[in-house]
């Protein structure tokens, strides 16, 4: 099966232009587009962070003219998403803001397919000001068995933290897609952002794939690293960064090869794990 990460510009305050460039995009994915001609379109298709509204939000009551309840009836959004997955058969991954029927807003992303909504998750690992605005999410990320393989999901600020991406290894995903918003920060012209080494060696030490759809461009003044990946289960990546635009970046996988665990004829990532040492090890949990 193919994957594709989109790495989509969106701005606060564009919501009818953020959508059809999000809608160009996925069907460009989903039909192959040029770099993929005669190779066939992208089963799952991973688009940005609240790739809907923009990032940059100066307050809770500007976020309130975005955000979407998460039911299919009620969210333009998601009921768009779905469309597309049925129409295109795909699956779709992607972020957007969310209102809770609690009352506050949420930094969510959801698994779509021709079915409908498969998973909501929001955020548990709030960045930088969005502790001034979002709530952070309280439940474990979804993995769900779809058509194409199972698919974990979390955003962002999530896969910086290694029990997390461990424990959807641990729920049998093949594949963690994650809808990301990095920051462009300073780093050695001769490396990559550490955020993708970071990635590459979560992916090794889980023998998982991991997809990574990152913003392109600048919104309201923050520049985006532009730093779109996919990675296989041994930490090494299938495409080739490439900051500054928006951009379609395609895997072919076998996603099965995410089931196995082995690293050599003795050793096993999940297996080996000596559970009886790490639960008395103070503040690891």
């Amino acid at each position: 099966m193919r994957i594709a990460v989109c790495q989509v510009s969106a701005r606060v305050g564009e919501r009818a232009k953020n959508g059809e460039r999000l809608e160009a995009v996925i069907r460009e994915a989903a039909s192959g587009g040029i770099e993929a001609a005669g190779s066939g379109g992208a089963n799952v298709i991973v688009i940005p962070e609240l790739a809907n509204t923009g990032y940059s939000f100066t307050s809770r009551e500007e976020l309130e003219e975005f955000a979407e309840i998460a039911e299919l009836a009620e969210s333009s959004t998601l009921t768009a998403w779905h469309q597309l997955a049925r129409e295109l058969d795909i699956v779709l991954v992607g972020g957007f803001a969310e209102r809770g029927l609690d009352g506050d807003f949420y930094n969510s992303s959801a698994i779509v397919d021709a079915t409908g909504v498969r998973a909501v998750y929001r955020k548990a690992h709030l960045w930088d000001a969005e502790k001034l605005i979002f709530a952070q999410g309280n439940d474990l990320p979804p993995v769900v068995d779809t058509a194409f393989g199972r698919i974990g999901l979390m955003i962002c600020y999530d896969i910086e933290f290694p029990e997390w991406v461990r424990e959807v290894s641990l729920r049998g995903a093949d594949l963690l897609c994650c809808p990301v918003n990095w920051p462009r920060a300073l780093h050695p012209a001769s490396e990559k952002p550490s955020e993708v080494i970071k990635v590459q060696a979560l992916a090794s030490m889980n023998r998982i794939f991991i997809a990574i759809a990152d913003r392109a461009l600048a919104d309201r003044g923050q520049e985006w690293s532009g730093a779109s990946i996919i990675v296989d289960p041994d930490g090494f990546p299938l495409t080739t960064l490439a900051p500054g635009s928006d951009n379609i970046f395609y895997a072919d996988v076998d996603l099965t090869l995410a089931r196995d665990k082995d690293i050599n004829a003795h050793n096993n990532v999940l297996a080996d794990r000596r559970t009886d040492l790490y639960q008395h090890i103070e503040g690891l949990v």
